[in-house]
């Protein structure tokens, strides 16, 4: 009788402590995520009417931490929101950045999940971008006849010269991010008790890496610049 009781008491007061930690850390993210979708806003566009955007990086860092469905969740929120507030695409936009965010996101988030390592998250953000690519070179072909009012021919053509580019350079750009920003952002989390300890393979290959570091960082000088080319910046 006095186990039961004892267990009865410790059961309740755990669940709940770990759900309320996981459901603020995954707001404050989805806030961190919309701050960094208006952010992207300020970045140029591609042929007039493609937007770079940077909000997948924060997405990824969520999904890294907390699996593919958090990303997803994520994603679907802050578009509905963008929507709501500062979109003017309306349902098609949401459609297109959900189906972009998850292609990349929730791809990345799957494969670290099976591989808790650097390398496990390098593969998954590749194959995140490439994932990325076929799924919004398709919808690209599917939905921008409709939305631009262009024929579907015109919108063809701009497939490999246009829209293959765009998020081979999109998921490029997100990638490098998160790989510089990943530890640093994840490390605040963890001092102020918002995210999930590390487990032991990734205590296995926590330790500083310079070369890593030196790697991302001239990464993501390689994206921006062809971010700025892609714009007619340079």
């Amino acid at each position: 009788m006095s186990n039961y009781e004892s267990n009865a008491n410790v059961i309740p007061t755990a669940r709940p402590r770990v759900t309320v930690k996981t459901v603020t850390s995954l707001a404050m993210l989805t806030a961190l995520t919309y701050v960094a979708m208006l952010l992207s806003k300020l970045l140029p566009q591609i042929s007039g009417f493609l937007q770079m955007d940077v909000k997948d990086t924060v997405v990824c860092i969520g999904g890294f931490l907390f699996g593919p469905l958090s990303a997803a969740i994520i994603s679907i929120v802050v578009a509905l929101v963008e929507m709501f507030t500062v979109s003017d695409t309306g349902i098609i936009g949401l459609i297109m950045n959900v189906l972009a965010t998850c292609a990349f996101c929730c791809t990345a988030s799957f494969i670290y999940k099976k591989m808790r390592t650097r390398k496990g998250a390098v593969l998954g953000l590749l194959l995140g971008t490439l994932v990325l690519t076929v799924v919004m070179v398709l919808w690209n072909y599917l939905i921008t006849p409709i939305y631009m009012h262009m024929d579907r021919s015109v919108v063809a053509a701009m497939l490999p010269t246009v829209f293959l580019p765009f998020n081979l350079v999109k998921g490029g750009l997100n990638t490098a991010l998160t790989l510089v920003l990943y530890k640093p952002v994840v490390t605040a989390l963890r001092k102020a008790k918002l995210a999930p300890e590390r487990d032991a393979a990734q205590k296995s290959g926590d330790r500083f890496d310079a070369g890593f570091l030196l790697f991302s960082l001239a990464l993501l000088a390689t994206f921006v610049l062809l971010v700025l080319v892609l714009a007619g910046k340079i």
